[in-house]
């Protein structure tokens, strides 16, 4: 098994979508690395992933916006493709496993937006305030065929 884990801030807010039955929350996260090159000069190269996360409980997508850092990980896929420069380039995809809240662009101004935590199968989800420091964790409770991706 290939196993891919990033942190980042989503690029823009989620969508969700219902395939088949199956609800399926898509995101974009991007990481950025700033480095030196060998020349001393400072570089930043931004890495996106777009994420499809299937589940049957969506009470995490109001909490996935634009800004939002967070930690996924998955399955990664990459998919090759001719860009409008003729130059050959791939898609980093992942289907998420787990997801954890780590922030928001919001948090800064004062909001109380928490962390999400499922309880378990047919448990609701419990959101946490900041204050109390717990780590969130959001794990699907049920899965769609790998070649399900809606991107």
């Amino acid at each position: 098994m290939i196993k891919l884990q990033i942190i980042g801030n989503l690029g823009k807010d989620c969508i969700v979508k219902e395939l088949n039955g199956k609800h399926v929350i898509n995101f974009s996260v991007a990481h950025t690395e700033r480095f030196k090159d060998a020349q001393g000069t400072q570089k930043e190269k931004t890495t996106w992933v777009e994420c499809a996360y299937w589940t049957d409980k969506t009470a995490i997508a109001p909490y996935l916006l634009k800004g939002t850092s967070v930690y996924a990980e998955g399955s990664p896929e990459a998919d090759p493709y001719t860009n409008k420069e003729g130059q050959s380039v791939a898609t980093l995809r992942m289907r998420v496993q787990n997801i954890q809240l780590l922030g928001s662009n919001k948090d800064n101004q004062g909001s109380n937006v928490g962390n999400v935590t499922n309880t378990g199968m047919g448990a609701a989800p419990v959101v946490k305030t900041e204050e109390e420091n717990t780590p969130a964790a959001f794990t699907p409770t049920s899965t769609g065929p790998v070649d399900d991706l809606p991107f």
